[in-house]
């Protein structure tokens, strides 16, 4: 299959062509969209993928506004829009994948099956075609909570690219077969997490980044950062089982394997010490969660334990990624952690 019967492509398109609104341009969009915008140095390329998932829109929102703005990028400019088909279910960006489809952002490596495959296929074989210098993957976090990033590489170009939006870097030795493994391709390349899809301090984040992206004539070099990066290694991913349920509740019901309060959200990024509840368990136990760790390994009683029904950190935790949609704790994760320290629990 050709990359034009998967993806739409738009080469310095004009701002009639983008409608007033993201919404416009989102209702014009008919496919996964590639769009090319040259840049004052020709030999040059950076590219920016987003809207992997179809409710993350802030980095549609911010591209949409550089474009009207007509800015020139200093480099030639590839932006890569995944999610369309999800983003255009009404209401617009309400969906992260297809109902019965597969998350984008985890098909990028083989066997590319399904539509999903064939996306993130051709995404690939654009990236391939242009050799960009970095890559950035803006997304929205799963719940409401701080920016941040997360790359596979700790490096000085991984953190000069990551302090163009935040100053928290997550390295992962996990493989999930998302974006960000293509800086195994030796490109620096870094996810971006702006921070709530419903958040407006999120969408001017991604825009201010994507400024800052496009108009530094080295992005590659820690010269020019505005912040310190702290960096977070190895986070452990808790899961659900596929047949737990979860509920968000001020108590629990009865009728859940777990429970956490509807503020869980506000626990991203703090410390949550031993004596600190985090919910609730049902009869299961912990059973019902793995945790696992960069190499595979899985040992949850480093990272929870449970009194009178209740789950507090086996040790004080630094946590992120909490979400309060049930969907998005079943079907990717509940969250992850790392000693309050910032180093790996395991």
């Amino acid at each position: 299959m050709s990359n034009s019967n998967v993806l739409d492509y738009l080469n310095d398109p004009s701002p009639r062509t983008l409608g007033r609104s993201p919404l416009e341009w989102l209702d014009r969009l008919h496919k996964p969209t590639v769009v090319h915008v040259t840049g004052r140095d020709r030999s040059r390329t950076r590219a920016m993928a987003t809207l992997l998932h179809g409710n993350e829109p802030s980095g549609l929102f911010a591209l949409h506004r550089w474009l009207l703005e007509q800015h020139t990028p200093g480099v030639n400019m590839l932006f890569l829009l995944g999610g369309v088909y999800p983003a255009k279910i009404l209401p617009a960006f309400s969906h992260r994948q297809l109902p019965a489809g597969r998350d984008l952002n985890r098909c990028f490596k083989e066997p590319f099956d399904g539509e999903e495959g064939a996306i993130a296929q051709a995404m690939l074989a654009e990236l391939q075609k242009v050799k960009p210098e970095c890559l950035l993957d803006v997304h929205n976090t799963s719940g409401t909570g701080p920016a941040f990033a997360v790359t596979i590489t700790n490096d000085a170009a991984h953190q000069a690219l990551t302090s163009l939006y935040t100053d928290r870097l997550i390295m992962t030795d996990l493989r999930l077969g998302a974006l960000m493994e293509y800086s195994e391709q030796e490109v620096p390349t870094v996810t971006i997490e702006c921070g709530g899809g419903q958040d407006d301090k999120a969408h001017q984040l991604a825009y201010e980044g994507l400024v800052r992206y496009t108009s530094r004539p080295d992005v590659l070099t820690l010269e020019e950062a505005e912040w310190d990066v702290a960096v977070l290694r190895n986070p452990i991913r808790v899961e659900l089982a596929p047949e737990a349920t979860i509920e968000y509740r001020l108590e629990p019901t009865g009728h859940a394997d777990l429970t956490f309060p509807p503020d869980i959200e506000h626990r991203n990024f703090g410390i949550v010490s031993p004596d600190e509840p985090l919910g609730w368990i049902g009869k299961k136990g912990l059973s019902i969660l793995n945790a696992i760790g960069h190499n595979r390994t899985e040992n949850m009683e480093q990272v929870l334990r449970v009194e009178d029904g209740q789950i507090y950190p086996a040790q004080a935790i630094k946590a992120f990624m909490i979400t309060t949609n049930p969907v998005i704790a079943k079907s990717d994760c509940l969250f992850y952690a790392v000693k309050a320290t910032g180093e790996p629990i395991f």
